[in-house]
C-alpha cells in the first residue's frame, strides 16, 4: 500500500509508472475513440459511452420541484455529450430527503420535473439533432443520513456501531419495522410512475452508499422479512426492481449499487468473513444476475459509504475541511473502484455496466477509461465530480481529442463539502462564479 500524494503527473507515462509501482492493474489505451463509439442499453442506443453519474445538487425547491439552479445544472449536462444522463438522487418521500433542498419524486412535482426533461432534452438537440441522451432519474430515501428539515432526522433499519455514531445515535433506538419498508416499497413504485410521466426513460432504486436500500443489503442480524439469509436482504430491491417492470414496462429499470460498503463482516454489503478489511463481490454478482431476472436494464456500480471512508468511493486529492489523509495513494482507490465494476461486468457480460472513479484522473482519464473499455471491465463509463467542474467534457472529447487540463476536477473535494453543510453543491473551483459565495 503507498502513500497519499497529491495529483502532480505530467504525462500519461507518469500515471503508468506510479501504477507499476504500486503493483496496480491499471488498464490503459490510447484509442480514445473507444469511449465515442455508439453503443446500447436496455435496447436503447446510446450516442457514445459516456455518463454523467447522479451528482446531488441540494438546489431544489422547498416543495421538491427542481430550482432554477437545478435547471442550469442539467441544460449544461444537456449540452455536454454524454450519452447517459444519470439524473441526482430525488427522494420518494419527504422524510427521506437528504437535505431539505432534496429533489422530491411526488405527484405534485411532476409538472415541474417535466420541464426539466424537456430542457435537458433540447439543450442536447444543441450537440446535434440526432443526439439524444438517456435519461434516468435516481431514485432514493437516505435513510440514516436523512435530513429533511435540516436537522438529522435518521430512519435506520439496522444499528451499526460505526455509523450510528456518525449520526448521533447511541444504539437503543427503534428500526423500520417490515410493515413500514412495505409501504416504502409501494413508495418507490409511485414514483416510478411520476418519473415515467415526467418523460424520464428510467429509473435507479438507489442501492449505494449507505442510504436505505444499501443498508438493508448487508441487513445480517436484522430480523423478519428483510434482514438475515440474503433472500431476506435483497428482497426490498427484488420487489421493487420487478414491480416497477411489472407496472411500467415501457420503463428502463437501472440500479446504482455498491459492490461493497468497506464495513466489517457482519455489518456491511460485500464484506469477507473473519478479514475486517476485505471485500467479496459474490453476494453482488448473485444479486445482479437474479435483479436482470427481474428486468434490470442497467447497472451503475460504486462503492463505500462516503461520511465514513469517502476515499472507498471517491479517490481525493484533499479531503473535506477536517477529514483524514488516507493510508493509501489515490491510484489505489481508482484501480480498486475499476476492478470492482470489472468483476461484476465479467459475471454479467450481457449487462451494460457503468464503472465509476475516473475523475481523479483528470486529463489522463479518457486513456484509462479507454483501457477499460477494450478490455472490456465495463461497458460505459460515468464521471461525476469531473461533470461538475467540466459539463462538457464529452463534447470536449468529440471535437477535441483531449480533456482540456484547465477546466478538468481537482478532486479538492469541495463539491462535497457543498453538500454536506446542506448548500447548492457544484465546483467552486471551476464554476465560482456561482458556488463560490456559498462556500
Amino acid at each position: 500500500m503507498g502513500r497519499h500524494e497529491r495529483f502532480l503527473f505530467r504525462r500519461l507515462e507518469d500515471v503508468e509508472s506510479k501504477a507499476r509501482e504500486l503493483g496496480l492493474d491499471l488498464p490503459v489505451s490510447r484509442d480514445i475513440g473507444l469511449l465515442l463509439q455508439p453503443a446500447e442499453a436496455a435496447g436503447r442506443a446510446l450516442a457514445n459511452r459516456l455518463a454523467i453519474h447522479p451528482m446531488e445538487g441540494a438546489d431544489a425547491e422547498a416543495d421538491g420541484g427542481p430550482g432554477e439552479l437545478t435547471f442550469r445544472r442539467y441544460e449544461r449536462f444537456g449540452t455536454g455529450g454524454c450519452g447517459l444522463i444519470w439524473f441526482e438522487a430525488a427522494a420518494v418521500v419527504p422524510e427521506g430527503r437528504s437535505n431539505p433542498r432534496q429533489i422530491l419524486c411526488l405527484r405534485r412535482n411532476t409538472d415541474g420535473l417535466r420541464r426539466l426533461v424537456d430542457r435537458t432534452r433540447a439543450a442536447a438537440e444543441r450537440v446535434g439533432p440526432s443526439h439524444l441522451p438517456l435519461l434516468i432519474l435516481q431514485l432514493t430515501h437516505s435513510g440514516r443520513f436523512a435530513k429533511p428539515a435540516g436537522p438529522r432526522s435518521p430512519s435506520i433499519v439496522r444499528h451499526i456501531p460505526a455509523l450510528d455514531a456518525l449520526v448521533g445515535l447511541e444504539g437503543g433506538e427503534p428500526v423500520l419495522d417490515d410493515e413500514a419498508l412495505d409501504r416504502l416499497q409501494d413508495d418507490f413504485v409511485k414514483a416510478a410512475g411520476v418519473a415515467a410521466a415526467a418523460g424520464f426513460d428510467g429509473v435507479d432504486i438507489k442501492a449505494c452508499h449507505g442510504y436505505l436500500v444499501s443498508e438493508l443489503l448487508g441487513a445480517f442480524g436484522r430480523e423478519g422479512r428483510y434482514g438475515g439469509p440474503f433472500e431476506n436482504r435483497t428482497r426490498f430491491l427484488r420487489e421493487t426492481v420487478g414491480r416497477i417492470r411489472d407496472r411500467l414496462p415501457g420503463l428502463i429499470v437501472a440500479v446504482r449499487l455498491n459492490a461493497a460498503d468497506a464495513l466489517p463482516f457482519p455489518f456491511g454489503f460485500g464484506a469477507e468473513p473473519g478479514d475486517p478489511a476485505g471485500m467479496n463481490f459474490d453476494e453482488a454478482k448473485a444479486l445482479v444476475r437474479i435483479l436482470v431476472g427481474s428486468g434490470l436494464g442497467l447497472l451503475n456500480v460504486t462503492m463505500g459509504i462516503p461520511f465514513q471512508r469517502p476515499q472507498i468511493g471517491r479517490p481525493f486529492n484533499r479531503p473535506v475541511r477536517g477529514g483524514e489523509i488516507p493510508e493509501e495513494h489515490p491510484l489505489e482507490g481508482v484501480a480498486r473502484l475499476i476492478g470492482a465494476a470489472a468483476e461484476i461486468q465479467a459475471a454479467i457480460p450481457g449487462l451494460p455496466v457503468v464503472g465509476t472513479g475516473y475523475s481523479w484522473l483528470r486529463q489522463f482519464a479518457p486513456f484509462v477509461a479507454a483501457g477499460v473499455l477494450e478490455r472490456g471491465k465495463a461497458g460505459l463509463i460515468g464521471f461525476g465530480r469531473m461533470a461538475f467542474a467540466y459539463p462538457d467534457f464529452a463534447l470536449d472529447l468529440s471535437r477535441r481529442g483531449r480533456f482540456d487540463p484547465r477546466r478538468v476536477c481537482l478532486a479538492c473535494s469541495g463539491c462535497s463539502e457543498l453538500a454536506r453543510a446542506g448548500r447548492p453543491a457544484g465546483c467552486a473551483v471551476r464554476d465560482r462564479d456561482v458556488y463560490r459565495p456559498t462556500l
